[in-house]
């Protein structure tokens, strides 16, 4: 059986040291010609500043990497169920067709004509449209 080791990652400014490191190592060692056996001490050192990071700054580790923790579920807010059948086959304002879909709602239950912006009155279920 294997263990898996508890990778930590560094957070916050701590990351953004542990980077400043590496560009400034990285831009010292190619400006001198060092690069092979520098970047074997730039390891080093990088290794170091994580050691010594975990003893002097513990909170500048996050236990587990974000990335590998399964993401809550995003929760869509549910849509607002309009009532096509409670609105008036033509606006009583300009008269032109109302459609369910081409009105604009203002509100569950509450509509403006596309054409004029009138409100539109909803019929009652049962009540004849005028």
């Amino acid at each position: 059986m294997t263990r898996r080791r508890r990778e930590r990652e560094l957070v916050g400014p701590w990351r953004k040291l542990h980077l400043a490191l590496w560009l400034v190592g990285l831009a010292i060692l190619i400006w001198q010609g060092w690069i092979w056996p520098g970047v074997l001490v730039l390891l080093a050192l990088s290794a170091l500043l994580e050691v010594i990071l975990l003893k002097v700054a513990p909170q500048a580790f996050e236990d587990e990497p974000a990335a590998a923790q399964p993401a809550a579920p995003a929760v869509a807010p549910a849509a607002p169920q309009h009532r096509f059948e409670l609105l008036p086959t033509n606006c009583p304002k300009c008269g032109a067709p109302v459609r369910g879909e081409e009105v604009k709602w203002t509100g569950a239950q509450s509509a403006d004509c596309l054409y004029c912006s009138a409100n539109l009155p909803m019929i009652r279920p049962g009540q004849a449209a005028a």
